[in-house]
Formats: C-alpha cells, structure tokens, sequence
C-alpha cells in the first residue's frame, strides 16, 4: 500500500490560525475533513492517518513552528517509513500571485525559512511543494505583517477555491503521480 506524508506548514496558537502563513495547516486540515478523518496531538506535530483508494496519507501539522518544520518533516518521514518522493510540503508563497498554485517535484525553498529548515534538515531540496500564492500586496517593509495577517475579505472566494483545489492535488498526485497533476494545476488562473 503506498503511504503519502502531507506536511502543511505553519504556526501553531490562535493568533496564526487562518492567516496567510498558515495556509499549509489550512489545506491540510481541509483534506482531513474531506475524508473525515480526525488530528490528534502527537510527537512534534498534529497527526492524521487516511486511508483512501488503496493509499495511507500521514497529514502533520508540525508544532514546531515554521521556521524549525524540518525535524518534524524527518520524524514523521522516518517514522512511517515514507520515501522522499511521496511526501508533499504545502506552503504560502510571497513570490506567486494569489490567482496561482504551483507544484514542482523539487526546487529552492525560495526563501520560505519552513522550507529552509526542512532543506538544512534533509541536505537537499529535492522534495516536492505545494505553493499556495499569497501575492505581494504590502507596503515596503510590511512583509511580515502582510504574510502574518488574516485574508481580506474580498481574497476569501479565491482562497477557498484554491484550498478545494489544493485537496483535489493532494488526491491526484496520489493516483494520477506528480508529473500529471502539475500539467492539471500550474496553468489554472484563480478567480475570485
């Protein structure tokens, strides 16, 4: 049975829950309920098990706070036994447009210190990502409120589309493999 690790990044406490930064535990948390399957607090991470169409998904939501998700990426990894190739890193992305989702077998983390830590941690960046745009719309030197502030009102409709879109990705990856669902999803253009 082949056995999937989804690793929705972000920052546990209810002051970043929903917030741009936190878009990976979102879309995680929305895969999970999709199958009604349920996270119970576990070592360095929130932790789910779902078995769908013949496949096991081990869905974390590290406690660790983004900038040090690499050693609860690698536990859970290690853990379930699950190979590098099968794992799936969802994060928010300051250099995507918000109309946009990109999925890529592997590449910099561009940036994004989750990714960072989790690069430092495996020794390469050869991991596949889910980047969930967040757009760039903030003054100068308003990056961190921007990326740690909740959705306007009028970006919800596009980032509720995105996030079913994003659970629909995590699905077919795990059927149709990565090649294939990166032709389905990095051309579509969100609208609100």
């Amino acid at each position: 049975m082949s056995k999937f690790l989804i690793v929705g990044l972000g920052n546990i406490g209810a002051e970043y829950a929903h917030t741009r930064h936190n878009i990976g535990f979102d879309v995680v948390e929305a895969f999970v309920n999709k199958m009604n399957g349920a996270f119970s607090a576990q070592r360095l991470a929130d932790r789910a098990e779902i078995r769908w169409k013949g496949k096991i998904f081990i869905c974390i939501k590290p406690t660790t706070y983004v900038n040090l998700s690499g050693r609860a990426f690698k536990y859970w990894m290690d853990k379930e036994k699950v190979e590098l190739e099968n794992t799936l890193t969802i994060v928010d992305d300051l250099a995507i447009p918000l109309s946009k989702l990109r999925l890529r077998p592997g590449g910099s983390h561009g940036g994004h210190i989750g990714l960072f830590d989790i690069q430092a941690v495996l020794g390469t960046d050869q991991f596949p990502k889910l980047r969930f745009g967040i757009g760039n719309n903030f003054p100068r030197g308003m990056q961190v409120d921007f990326v740690l502030g909740r959705w306007q009102p009028e970006e919800l409709a596009i980032v509720n589309q995105k996030i079913a879109a994003s659970v629909e990705t995590i699905e077919n990856i795990a059927v149709i493999g990565i090649e294939r669902t990166m032709n389905l999803i990095n051309n579509i253009e969100f609208k609100g």
